[in-house]
C-alpha cells in the first residue's frame, strides 16, 4: 500500500459516534428558552381575560344574591301585608267586626304563597346566574341546555301526578278555595280541613278519621263553611195544634235566643220560618233557618232546638197528636145468645148425648143367663 492512498483511506473509514448529551444540550436550552419565552408571552398575553373573566364571575355571584334577598324582602313584605289584621273604623264598628277574616287561615295561605314565590325567585335568579357564569367561563352552553331539556321532559312524564298535585295546590291556595277549620266534602271524603299543603290537604272526618287527600285528585269542592253556614231546625208539632201560635211562638222564643251570649255574636240574621216543610197524620213539621258564623251551624241547631223543646213544654204544645182510644169491637150473634145446655157436662141434655158404652163382660154374662 502506497501513502498516497492513506487519506482516501482514512475519510472512508467511519468516524466514531459523538456524545448525544453534548451535542443536544444547546439544542434544550433554546427549548426551554423558547417555551419559557411562549409562556410569558402568553400569560402577558391572557392575564387581563382571566383577571376581566373572574370579576365578571364576581359581579354575577354579588348581584344575583343582592337581587334574590331584595325579591325575598319584597315578598316578605307582601306577605306580612296580606296577615296584617284589618283594621276598621271606630266610630261605625260592623256587627261582623272581622268575623268573616280566619286569622290562622290567612296566615297558614299567607305562609303557603310566600313560601311558593320565594323558592321561584331564588330557581330562576340562581339558575340564571349559574348559566352567566358558565358562559362566562367559555362553556358552550347549547349541549347543557339542550340535555336539561331532554332531562326535564324525562322527569315530567316521570313524574308529572307530583307536577299535578303541585300545581292544583298553588291554584287553591291563590284562589281560597278552603283553609284551616271549614267543612269541605270533596266527593271522596267530609271533613274538617286540618291542614292545607301544596301536595296534600289533610281532613278530620266525622267518627274521628284523618283523610289525606293529593290536590290533583280533587275534582270538585263543596265548600260549607266559607262566608256564612246556615243552622236548619225541623220542628215537629202535632197536627191539630194552630200553626199560627206555634209560629209565633218560634220567632219569640229564637229572639230571646238570640239576644244572649254566645249566640248573640254567632249568629248573623234573624231566625226565620220557612213555612210548612211536610205533613203527616199526625204530625206537622215546620223548617226554621239562621244564617250563623262559619263552623257554627251544628251548635246553633242544638241550642235552638233544646229552647224550642222548653217553650212547647211550657206552652203545652204536643209533639204529636196522641193515638185515639181503641173502641171494643160489637159482639157476634153467637156470642150474644144463651150458653148451650149441652155445654155443662153433667147436665140431663149431655148425658143423654153422650154415646152408649159397650157392655162390660159382667153385663154380657148377664144378658147371657136371660131367658
Amino acid at each position: 500500500m502506497s501513502w498516497s492512498g492513506l487519506p482516501a483511506l482514512l475519510s472512508a473509514a467511519p468516524s466514531p459516534p459523538a456524545e448525544a448529551p453534548a451535542l443536544r444540550l444547546p439544542t434544550s436550552a433554546s427549548e426551554v428558552s423558547d417555551s419559557t419565552r411562549q409562556a410569558a408571552s402568553w400569560l402577558d398575553t391572557n392575564w387581563q381575560n382571566w383577571v376581566e373573566g373572574a370579576v365578571r364571575i364576581v359581579i354575577i355571584v354579588v348581584l344575583a344574591l343582592l337581587l334574590r334577598a331584595a325579591v325575598r324582602k319584597l315578598i316578605s313584605q307582601f306577605i306580612h301585608r296580606m296577615t296584617r289584621e284589618p283594621q276598621g273604623d271606630e266610630e261605625s264598628p260592623s256587627r261582623l267586626g272581622g268575623l268573616l277574616v280566619n286569622t290562622e287561615r290567612r296566615q297558614q295561605r299567607s305562609a303557603a304563597i310566600g313560601s311558593v314565590l320565594r323558592s321561584v325567585a331564588s330557581f330562576t335568579i340562581m339558575g340564571t346566574a349559574a348559566l352567566m357564569v358558565l358562559s362566562a367561563l367559555g362553556m358552550d352552553l347549547a349541549p347543557l341546555l339542550a340535555s336539561a331539556g331532554v332531562a326535564g321532559v324525562a322527569i315530567g312524564f316521570g313524574a308529572r301526578n307530583l307536577v299535578t298535585d303541585f300545581l292544583s295546590g298553588v291554584f287553591m291556595i291563590m284562589e281560597d278555595q278552603y283553609g284551616v277549620g271549614d267543612e269541605i266534602d270533596t266527593g271522596v271524603a267530609t271533613g274538617t280541613v286540618l291542614e292545607v299543603g301544596l301536595r296534600v290537604t289533610k281532613l278530620r272526618g266525622a267518627n274521628g278519621e284523618i283523610w289525606y287527600i293529593r290536590n290533583g285528585e280533587v275534582k270538585r269542592i263543596a265548600n260549607m263553611s266559607q262566608g256564612w253556614s246556615t243552622a236548619t231546625v225541623d220542628v215537629q208539632v202535632g197536627y191539630r195544634e194552630p200553626l199560627d201560635r206555634v209560629t209565633e211562638l218560634i220567632l219569640q222564643t229564637a229572639e230571646r235566643f238570640a239576644k244572649e251570649a254566645p249566640w248573640d255574636e254567632v249568629l248573623w240574621d234573624p231566625v226565620e220560618v220557612l213555612g210548612v216543610e211536610s205533613v203527616a197524620s199526625d204530625t206537622v213539621v215546620l223548617r226554621v233557618q239562621a244564617r250563623t258564623m262559619p263552623g257554627k251551624a251544628v251548635l246553633v241547631t242544638r241550642g235552638l232546638r233544646q229552647r224550642l223543646k222548653t217553650a212547647f213544654d211550657e206552652a203545652g204544645i204536643k209533639l204529636k197528636e196522641e193515638a185515639a182510644a181503641s173502641v171494643p169491637a160489637p159482639a157476634s150473634p153467637a156470642d150474644a145468645l144463651p150458653p148451650s145446655a149441652l155445654a155443662d157436662p153433667a147436665s140431663a141434655r149431655s148425658l143423654a148425648a153422650r154415646p152408649i158404652p159397650p157392655p162390660t163382660p159382667e153385663e154380657q154374662q148377664a144378658f147371657g143367663k136371660l131367658p
